[in-house]
């Protein structure tokens, strides 16, 4: 299941209709800080743009999946994979793989400074409640 979905708008794009990078760019760094943020039980800031890889273009009216998991968890931070796939005619199911990338976040508390990523035994669930 895709973390996050998309369709660029037309103020996305430049004059051709092909998306900005950085408008692309900012949506995978939310995407991939969504795993993080469930895995760090809190804030995350991000550290490090480790790679990012644009394969293909992306045009107002594509619909993006952005996938995202979780490949390194360490004591403050934790890295995550992102691929980004468009769906461009959605009538045929044409879809593309359009992005990949690795982010590193890192775990923060309320006072912006680091703070150690909990272990798999001290998170709460919602279904331990």
């Amino acid at each position: 299941m895709p973390e996050l979905r998309v369709m660029p708008a037309p103020s996305d794009a430049n004059v051709y209709g092909d998306v900005f990078g950085g408008w692309i760019m900012a949506q995978v760094d939310i995407a991939g800080s969504l795993p993080a943020t469930r895995r760090a039980n809190g804030r995350v800031a991000t550290i490090a743009v480790n790679s990012f890889v644009f394969k293909n273009p992306v045009f107002v009216g594509d619909l993006l999946s952005f996938y995202a998991d979780i490949t390194k968890v360490g004591n403050t931070s934790i890295t995550v994979y992102v691929e980004v796939y468009a769906e461009r005619n959605r009538l045929q199911a044409n879809t593309v793989k359009v992005t990949e990338a690795t982010l590193t976040y890192v775990a923060t508390g309320d006072d912006r400074k680091p703070r150690k990523v909990p272990s798999l035994d001290e998170l709460i669930f919602p279904q331990d409640r």
